[in-house]
């Protein structure tokens, strides 16, 4: 069969509210032109972040039932670290309540000021937490990332020369831990292949420097791997998963992902001495170690979830789901990041508006005009997030200006995307008539959440 059918029912909705143009215009400029300071309930399709907004199961919503509050050692702790355990192969787990908080531990522990951090591509709070503790994020992206418009299979790959060149003229002391995103978020939701993180591995092991991975789209870079990478065709995603985190010291993950939770995430290592410091900073920051800043109910919810992600037929729907959008823009001419990613869409901001300025934010103009054209809320993942270094306050253009459409996991069907598709396209039509914008206000870091724009 060709039609892409979602592979659950529907048994609960939540209505969404119609807005018109007039009423939108009005709504973005009390925004200050931000598209994350507008009210949920103004926005007709959500596709801001794929991050805690994916509808959980029915089952999951039974397991949060049995959710065990007690403050130590609860049943529902020993259910989610055997999960853990189980999948990603590491001895120590340390919940927390979000990814960013297992990066910020992380970072706390083994980033010194003045020391480098490695990665295919950093995402804005991984960046942000790196900068935070006085370390410098390098991004190595593979060369063949550049080209957008090809398909090539992994262009989330580490260049793996690159990261060896790097590692000879800083030395390796002064890289405390190499990281790789899967999927490359920053980098256009693109996979990662085994044999670049096998590579990787390798590369780290040699120069005695720990090697971690941002798991918190693990289930989605499994699934690509499956069906791209040769010699992996017949072996199953779990299995896949398995030997990925196999080559890795340790990881952090954002269980608001892959595993359809509203909340939470967690930290893995092998090293005991590590994971104890890791504890330390967890009890005064997060909570005891046996919950992490979350409830009882949340880690039964995110147990149930790590399996449920797993499923391929859910993930052949997921992958395909976002495939059926890239495709149709790519028959309408639009610029748009290919091949597809598997949790969001990127639309190359700055070819669809050439004639915006890098410096003026094409990604932040096109994000305000597709919610006036139709209500529909994205993220900018360009010059406003990238462009500025907090450290030295300069600025200049980010390496790519994409718009981010990243959708949530079984919450919107296929006439909602045929919704935004058209959508687009509309905007796409009147393309040259659109101006570049400047930021009025913003803070030192993550200026992307909370900075105030307005047009040129």
């Amino acid at each position: 069969m060709k039609t892409i059918i979602e592979p659950f029912r529907i048994k609960m909705v939540e209505p969404i509210k119609l807005t018109t143009r007039d009423e939108r215009e009005q709504l973005i400029r009390d925004a200050h032109h931000n598209t994350f300071l507008l009210r949920a309930e103004d926005v007709i399709i959500d596709l801001l972040t794929d991050s805690g907004t994916s509808a959980m199961s029915s089952e999951a919503w039974a397991a949060m039932m049995r959710g065990d509050e007690s403050y130590a050692g609860a049943r529902s702790w020993f259910r989610f670290r055997d999960t853990v355990k189980d999948i990603f192969g590491f001895e120590q787990v340390i919940p927390t309540h979000q990814g960013r908080a297992a990066e910020h531990i992380l970072f706390g522990v083994m980033v010194k000021p003045g020391s480098f951090v490695p990665n295919n591509t950093h995402f804005d709070t991984t960046r942000g937490n790196i900068d935070f503790v006085g370390g410098n994020p390098v991004d190595l992206p593979c060369k063949e990332a550049e080209d957008l418009d090809s398909d090539f299979p992994f262009k989330g790959n580490m260049d793996t020369e690159a990261l060896k060149n790097f590692i000879a003229e800083h030395g390796p002391d002064n890289i405390p831990v190499i990281m790789v995103t899967v999927t490359n978020n920053s980098g256009g939701g693109q996979p990662v292949s085994m044999a670049n993180i096998r590579e990787i591995s390798r590369i780290a092991r040699e120069a005695g420097i720990p090697f971690y991975i941002d798991a918190c789209r693990f289930a989605e870079n499994s699934h690509f791997i499956k069906c791209r990478e040769a010699g992996y065709e017949d072996v199953a995603t779990i299995d896949i998963a398995r030997e990925m985190f196999s080559y890795a010291d340790g990881c952090t993950m954002s269980a608001k992902k892959d595993s359809f939770a509203n909340i939470g995430g967690f930290l893995c290592t092998n090293d005991s001495e590590l994971a104890s410091q890791e504890r330390n900073i967890l009890i005064m920051t997060e909570g005891f170690p046996t919950y992490g800043g979350l409830a009882g109910r949340d880690l039964e919810a995110i147990a149930v979830g790590l399996r449920e992600t797993l499923d391929e037929h859910y993930l052949d729907y997921r992958l395909l789901s976002t495939q059926y959008v890239v495709e149709h823009l790519i028959d309408a001419g639009i610029p748009v990041m290919a091949p597809a990613g598997g949790h969001a869409v990127y639309l190359d901001a700055r070819r669809f508006l050439p004639h915006i300025e890098p410096l003026q934010y094409p990604g932040q103009a096109l994000s305000v005009e597709l919610y006036l054209e139709a209500g529909i809320r994205t993220a900018e993942i360009g010059t406003v997030m990238f462009g500025l270094d907090p450290q030295t306050g300069k600025e200049q253009p980010a390496r790519l200006d994409l718009l981010r459409l990243a959708i949530p996991r079984r919450v919107y069907t296929q006439s909602h995307m045929d919704y935004v598709l058209e959508a687009i396209q509309l905007v796409w039509d009147r393309r040259t008539a659109i101006r570049g914008m400047k930021i009025v206000k913003a803070p030192q870091f993550l200026r992307h959440f909370t900075a105030h724009f307005d047009w040129v």
